[in-house]
């Protein structure tokens, strides 16, 4: 049998859809049909019920995929095993990261690491919303925040300092806010994911917590389109200091308020499992780890964070 053939078959029993599996995989309908009827002839049996509507596992195919599934893992532990003992770095990446990172910060980290390990084919997926690591069939995802599924297995980059922005010509048209109060008075560019618009503000100033309700007439989904709002002088936005890295150290913003700060966050390479952990995605995650310290690096040496900042949420 194929290894290409049964992890068609695991897709499909998956998303118990033979087409929804043919997309997951980019594939062709015909194709995964083509691989599921092969491994049951081969079985002398049909793993799959079909009715015009719906598909489930047969009583055989409830015995069959689970050890297939052990048996695939097994195979991929070996390879993997192998690979590591021989330094081999080959093979397809497929990894999502969120829009601002992903384009301005991530694409030139992996480009680089490209060059390094030019064995290595790249598939880029850049959106905010959280993968669906089966569904859209993804090794691996750059995001802020820890992963709050606890079947996801990931590893910490950094910790990510927020930061109160806007460009020079905003301020001096509509005045530089002195404290959290008078951020009311000014259009706050916002950022909305799944209907929710996230126009509540927090920051923490001499130990205390303040929450600010904004109004601003743009929102968005994309946050890369938020920062660009804010250097296009649009109004006032909260960013990860990495996305806003480039623009502070060029001037093209300003960091407000630097004594009341907005609630951090981390950024976490994300993968579905232990086993999807491949010498490449070690290699990238130590790579990514050295790139997001020297920025923050930077940040610091240009007075636009601290260390004691960052030294308050680190682990």
């Amino acid at each position: 049998m194929q290894t290409e053939d049964l992890k068609i078959v695991l897709k499909v029993s998956e998303l118990k859809s033979i087409s929804s599996a043919a997309a997951s995989l980019d594939l062709s309908v015909a194709t995964a049909s083509a691989a599921v009827k092969r491994i049951e002839n081969q079985l002398g049996a049909e793993l799959f019920v079909r009715t015009t509507r719906h598909l489930r596992l047969s009583s055989v195919g409830e015995r069959y995929i689970p050890q297939c599934k052990q048996a695939l893992q097994m195979l991929e532990k070996a390879k993997l095993s192998m690979k590591e003992e021989l330094e081999i770095v080959d093979g397809e990446m497929r990894i999502a990261a969120s829009s601002d990172l992903g384009r301005n910060l991530a694409n030139d980290w992996l480009n680089e690491f490209m060059d390094l390990y030019p064995k290595i084919e790249l598939r880029t997926f850049i959106s905010d919303s959280n993968v669906d690591f089966y569904r859209d069939s993804i090794d691996m995802a750059l995001r802020y925040g820890a992963p709050k599924d606890s079947n996801l297995y990931g590893f910490k980059i950094c910790n990510v300092p927020r930061l109160l922005c806007a460009s020079q010509a905003y301020l001096d048209k509509y005045g530089t806010p002195n404290t959290v109060g008078e951020l009311a008075n000014h259009n706050a560019l916002l950022y909305q994911l799944h209907d929710v618009l996230h126009d509540t503000w927090e920051f923490k100033c001499d130990g205390i917590l303040h929450k600010v309700k904004l109004k601003g007439n743009r929102s968005s989904n994309d946050a890369d389109l938020v920062r660009r709002w804010c250097v296009a002088g649009h109004g006032i936005a909260i960013k990860s200091c990495l996305d806003m890295a480039q623009d502070i150290l060029d001037g093209n913003v300003v960091h407000l308020l630097p004594d009341s700060t907005p609630a951090p966050t981390e950024l976490w390479l994300v993968a579905p499992s232990r086993q999807s952990i491949t010498p490449g995605v070690r290699l990238l995650r130590d790579m990514f780890r050295i790139k997001s310290e020297a920025v923050l690096m930077e940040l610091v040496d240009a007075g636009a964070i601290s260390k004691n900042t960052l030294n308050e949420y680190s682990t």
